[in-house]
């Protein structure tokens, strides 16, 4: 049984925008391209941004970083590091701005969007390790930029949001930089949903947008020879993380019908036994990508908390 009469209707015209895509049939340069004229309906950035490139500091390539400062900036407030959708395989910072613009303006404060590597061509740990430099070289901004370096988050939305969640604990890891929050919304995190080894059975999860084979190919795309077996492998599929104590405060947003949903509730409930203070909304009737829907009430509802949280997760302490 379809899962269509689920879907609420001021959104339901997204199944007809993206008809589904058998990923691993397309040559993946085709892949980007159709994403690519995909994310040009996006509506243009509220704030232009300005392209750095920045060095690795893990031994890659230079990395691009796309910094949003909004024309009015709140005192003692921290930055955003954005991290792009795209199922690890698609997507880019510089073709989408429109997220990472509106989170500068809404939050009063400095955003880069980080042009990260990715797969098939560079698996993990690349992309991680591309988020990871452009976290430090934010952090070492503050001063240049004006905010408090101990009040950055990390936000992404489906595979960005996946990455971001990552980066939360690669940072732990590595000593830093510290991070004030997580904004995650649906976020790609367990390498096995759709899989073999998916631990979820939702029969109403995944039907649209981004499906179980689309996660089956973007997550092999990433995993690449990795083995998931060592230390890293809460760096490459946050759901394996064995330990997620002591990670930055959590919002998350998904939607009752997206495939990540079981996976989003158990990461959040997870995080919640370990002492991590979380904020979870799920909205039913929605799909992988809802809240890109213009005018729909759900998506406004959805962009609306996203909006709040990072202002919220990025101001300055009370009293100060």
């Amino acid at each position: 049984m379809s899962s269509r009469p689920l879907v609420d209707r001021e959104i339901a015209p997204l199944l007809d925008m993206f008809p589904p895509v058998d990923l691993e049939a397309t040559p993946i340069g085709e892949l980007r391209e159709q994403s690519g004229r995909a994310y040009a309906i996006m509506p243009p950035p509220v704030i232009a941004p300005e392209k750095i490139v920045i060095p690795s500091i893990h031994g890659g390539p230079d990395i691009a970083v796309f910094l949003y400062r909004p024309a009015t900036s709140q005192p003692g407030a921290g930055a955003i590091l954005h991290i792009h959708g795209g199922g690890m395989v698609m997507g880019s910072a510089q073709q989408i701005q429109s997220p990472p613009a509106t989170l500068a303006a809404a939050a009063g404060v400095p955003v880069a969007s980080v042009e990260y590597r990715l797969a098939p061509e560079h698996p993990f740990p690349a992309p991680q390790e591309d988020c990871h430099s452009a976290l430090v070289w934010l952090a070492g901004q503050a001063d240049a930029l004006g905010f408090d370096a101990k009040r950055i988050i990390v936000a992404g939305e489906s595979a960005g949001g996946g990455l971001a969640a990552a980066l939360a604990i690669m940072a732990r890891d590595l000593g830093g930089p510290a991070l004030a929050g997580q904004l995650l919304t649906y976020p790609m995190l367990d390498h096995r949903t759709g899989g073999d080894a998916c631990p979820y059975t939702n029969p109403t999860t995944g039907e649209f947008i981004w499906t179980r084979a689309s996660n089956r190919f973007g997550w092999s795309a990433l995993q690449g020879g990795y083995k998931a077996d060592d230390d890293r492998k809460g760096w490459f599929s946050p759901s394996l993380a064995e330990d997620l104590s002591n990670l930055p405060p959590a919002y998350i947003a998904t939607g009752s019908l997206d495939l990540f949903f079981d996976e989003n509730l158990d990461y959040a409930r997870r995080l919640t036994a370990a002492g991590v203070p979380v904020e979870l909304h799920s909205y039913a009737g929605a799909i992988h990508a809802f809240n890109a829907v213009p005018g729909a009430a759900i998506a406004e509802r959805c962009n609306a908390g996203l909006m709040t949280a990072a202002a919220a997760m990025t101001a300055p302490p009370a009293g100060e």
